[in-house]
Parts: C-alpha cells; sequence; structure tokens
C-alpha cells in the first residue's frame, strides 16, 4: 500500500502562524497545475507496483483549485498507479470555499473525504490567526457537507494561544461535536520562524505562547473528545471507530508515497525526496528535469524516523523489533533512556511495547530525540 500527496500552493491570504509554502498570488495556477500533472508522469515510477490507498490534495488551499484541474490530476494518477477500491481521496478545504454545487463536483471529481480548516468557532480567534474565513461560514460549511453524499469528514482546531481559556477551548470543542463529525484534528499552535506570529511576538505586539496552556488544552480535549466516543489514535488526531485518516497513518507507519507539486516531499523506503518552494522554479524544473533533490536515508535515519513516527500513536513502538536492529552500545544507551523515562512518568513500557504517558505526549519530540540511535 502507498499513497499520493499533491501540494497545491495558493491561498486567498496568509495566516499569521502557517509556514507551508503557499502564493496569494495565482497567476501561475494554470502553469503550475500543468506542471504536477506531468510530474506525475515523470514520478510514476518511484511507486511502481504499489497499491495506493490514499490520494491527499494539501496545501495551500486546495478547494480554491478550480474542479476541472483536481479532475484532470486525478484522473492522470489513476492512468498510472494501481489505484485501491477502497481508496481514500482527501481535499483539504477552508469554509468560505464550501458551496453545495461545489461539494457535488468535487465528489463527481472523485473525492470522498474532506478536510475542513475550521480552527476556531470564534471569530476574535480566527482575526488572530488572520483566517479569511468567520464562525459563521464553518457553522454553514459543516452543514453543507454533513447533508452532501460526502461521509468522511475531518475538521482542523487550533488551541494553545493566549487569548483562548479553557472555557472557550471548551466551547469550541462542544461546538464542533454538535454537529457529529467522523474525524477531528487538534493541533497545538506553535510559533514558526519568519512567520508573521513569529515577528509580532518577538515585537511584543503579541503575547508569547504558553506551554502550559497547551497543554491544559490538550488533556481537556483529550478527555472531551475520548468521553464523547472518539478513539484518540495519534496525538493531535481523533476518529470514530473505522475512521483513521489513512493519509495520515502512512507518514507514521513509514509506508512509501510520492509527493508532487512546489516543496513536496516523497519517500519509498530507501530514500526521501523533495522540490523546491517557489512556484516558478518548480514549473521549471519540471521542463527541465530537475525536479527534486534526494537524500539516501542512512540506517541512523530510517531507525529514528522509525521512533519519531511510530512513538506518536496509539499502537506505540515496538521495541522488540527495534532491538534486533542496534547493535550493543545503541541498545545499552536505548536502553538506559527508557528507564529513564519510565521513572519520569513520561512512557508506559509493556510486553515489549513503548507508548507515550498523558505528559508524555505533550513531550514526544523531546522524546524521541532522547531515544534517537547517534552516528557518533
Amino acid at each position: 500500500m502507498a499513497g499520493i500527496y499533491v501540494h497545491v500552493p495558493f491561498c486567498s491570504q496568509a495566516c499569521h502562524y502557517c509556514d507551508f509554502h503557499f502564493s496569494t498570488s495565482r497567476n501561475t495556477e494554470y502553469e503550475v497545475v500543468d506542471a504536477i500533472k506531468q510530474e506525475i508522469l515523470i514520478q510514476k515510477s518511484y511507486l511502481e507496483g504499489e497499491l495506493i490507498s490514499t490520494i491527499y490534495f494539501g496545501g495551500g488551499t486546495p478547494s480554491l483549485l478550480r474542479t476541472s484541474a483536481i479532475a484532470d490530476i486525478l484522473n492522470i494518477i489513476k492512468k498510472c498507479f494501481n489505484i485501491s477500491v477502497d481508496l481514500e481521496c482527501t481535499l483539504e478545504a477552508n469554509p468560505d470555499n464550501i458551496k453545495k454545487n461545489k461539494i457535488e463536483e468535487w465528489v463527481d471529481a472523485g473525492i470522498n473525504r474532506i478536510s475542513l480548516g475550521v480552527q476556531s468557532f470564534r471569530d476574535e480567534d480566527l482575526q488572530y490567526m488572520n483566517r479569511s474565513h468567520n464562525a459563521e461560514d464553518s457553522r454553514r460549511a459543516i452543514k453543507l457537507l454533513k447533508s452532501s453524499s460526502v461521509k468522511n469528514i475531518n475538521v482542523d482546531l487550533i488551541y494553545g494561544f493566549p487569548s483562548l481559556t479553557k472555557l472557550a477551548w471548551i466551547d469550541n470543542l462542544k461546538s464542533l461535536l454538535s454537529f457529529d463529525v467522523q474525524h477531528i484534528s487538534c493541533y497545538c499552535l506553535t510559533v514558526e520562524p519568519n512567520t508573521p506570529l513569529f515577528y509580532f511576538i518577538k515585537n511584543k505586539k503579541e503575547k508569547a505562547l504558553s506551554p502550559k496552556d497547551g497543554r491544559d488544552h490538550f488533556l481537556i480535549a483529550r478527555k472531551i473528545l475520548q468521553d464523547s466516543g472518539y478513539d484518540h489514535y495519534e496525538i493531535s488526531n481523533f476518529c470514530k471507530p473505522k475512521y483513521q485518516s489513512i493519509h495520515n497513518q502512512n507518514y507514521w507507519n513509514r509506508t512509501k508515497y510520492l509527493g508532487v507539486g512546489p516543496s513536496a516531499h516523497s519517500f519509498n523506503g530507501v530514500s526521501r525526496r523533495w522540490s523546491v518552494r517557489n512556484n516558478r522554479l518548480y514549473c521549471n524544473g519540471v521542463q527541465d528535469g530537475s525536479i527534486y533533490k534526494e537524500e539516501i536515508l542512512t540506517r541512523h535515519n530510517i531507525i529514528n524516523e522509525y521512533i519519531l513516527t511510530s512513538i506518536r500513536t496509539s499502537s506505540g513502538l515496538n521495541v522488540k523489533n527495534l532491538k534486533n536492529t542496534l547493535k550493543k552500545s545503541e541498545l545499552n544507551k536505548f536502553n538506559l533512556e527508557i528507564n529513564k523515562l519510565e521513572n519520569s512518568n513520561l512512557i508506559i513500557f509493556k510486553d515489549e511495547m513503548l507508548y507515550l504517558s498523558e505528559d508524555g505526549m505533550m513531550l514526544s519530540d523531546n522524546i524521541a530525540t532522547n531515544l534517537f540511535v547517534t552516528s557518533r
């Protein structure tokens, strides 16, 4: 099984926290779409022989793209690859792009899952983030999706910023629960370098984020959503039974995937590829054959990526399998770190499986780094 990610690098405006590659100018839209279609043809051998279980349109804001372009891209993918009959085909969308006729056009093109970037049901939060929609747009969009033929809906929420009180966060969660969607992603706001939010905080125009707020909000979401029947299957993700995101699981399980479009990354178990974060240079690269850069993964890369992705999930890290790949010196260090983490109540170690404790979930990247195998 494998996946395909399509990066659509266009947005109507720039969110203050976002460091993904995008452009608010759509002057190159037709060229980029043509280049993506060409890149699929050029890179089809990357997943040769693999069954494609998921296609994901991310961005950027893929819902800005004309439906005919989405359909064309999907048709080329289906001609080039072996597609699963149970394909999950996701389109990221903004609430202000949701229209009744548009939803059905997406479905006709092959989309069967929508990931909606709500982020908050409070207008003051959306203004803080510089989102292009308001709270009423979100409510209207979810209602339209729920009444459509799309039966797999994810909604994104963001937490961990100073103006979001515990009560306001609870209200956000309860507002979302009233719509009974299949999947919920809750992301803790992070300050990425060179974003507007980074400079606002640096220049004291906005308050710095508090790790305590992030932890409190995380624990609130975990309790409320689990009590409401959602499975907490990965640190940021909750779902109703049988509605795990196949796309996300591919990343966490280190399943092969091909990324197409500017800034997209690919992984096939042996190497990583990525394309340039510039629309014009990307289009030129497709034309002259210099689409991507590539890194051959070392033994340490492979082991450490397995650690990093596995511990984020409810399935945990299979320590028994990992130990079989470690040298004696590496194994000694690994065992020492496990003991330290267990004594600090950051992990649960049982039957050769390692799971993050509730406290550990907020420190997952740090814990993974402590467990990494080094080249020294």
